[in-house]
């Protein structure tokens, strides 16, 4: 039972490689099968491409929990809860730009995410040469949940067809105003938090 935290961080990994392929399947990225798929059955990729995010990003929390719970902490689990953060993060991001996310109020702040993302990877390896460690912060864990939130709304925007919503401009324009307005607040608090971790290991470099 040690193992389900890991299994779970796994499980986050998988799912996020279906949600990429099937929404970049529906925006027809994926020669050979993009296609032959008719409308409706890009409907029923977006639709399972956002529940898929959805069960990935609740993993994201029990998986920690689970762990700290059952004390079953591990190296292995340390290396890939992080990376499966990121993995989802991305993966969604680049799905919705697939799905024709290409707009001021998406793109900014979605390419922002991923500079802060890669930057602060860059850094934890360039740390861990050294011997410095980067702890992840109570703003830092924040800013994941504003991630998976704010993308969760994205892409039910983007997919808005395929859950049957209502058109009504005042529905969809509030929702989709609403994402992107929460989008923007997590690509703020994503930069902040890239700044502390940069500010951190200056200071453990200059001091090592």
């Amino acid at each position: 039972m040690k193992s389900l935290p890991n299994i779970l961080t796994s499980l986050r990994l998988v799912l996020a490689l279906f949600m990429f392929l099937a929404l970049a399947a529906a925006a027809g990225a994926i020669p050979y099968v993009s296609e032959r798929l008719d409308p409706l059955a890009q409907f029923s990729l977006q639709r399972w491409a956002v529940y898929a995010f959805v069960v990935a990003a609740v993993t994201d929390f029990f998986d920690g929990w689970l762990a700290r719970k059952m004390n079953a902490v591990s190296i292995w689990g340390a290396i890939l809860d992080p990376i499966g953060d990121k993995v989802l993060v991305c993966g969604a991001i680049l799905g919705l730009l697939a799905m024709g996310g290409a707009q001021p109020m998406i793109v900014l702040p979605a390419g922002l995410i991923l500079f802060r993302e890669f930057t602060v990877s860059a850094l934890r390896e360039v740390g861990a040469g050294k011997g410095v460690k980067l702890p992840v912060t109570l703003l830092a864990k924040w800013k994941t949940t504003l991630q998976l939130v704010a993308l969760t709304m994205e892409l039910v925007v983007a997919a808005w067809g395929a859950f049957s919503l209502p058109e009504a401009a005042g529905v969809r324009g509030g929702f989709a105003t609403a994402a992107h307005v929460l989008f923007w607040l997590a690509a703020i608090v994503t930069l902040i938090t890239g700044a502390q971790y940069w500010e951190q290991t200056r200071k453990a470099l200059t001091t090592s």
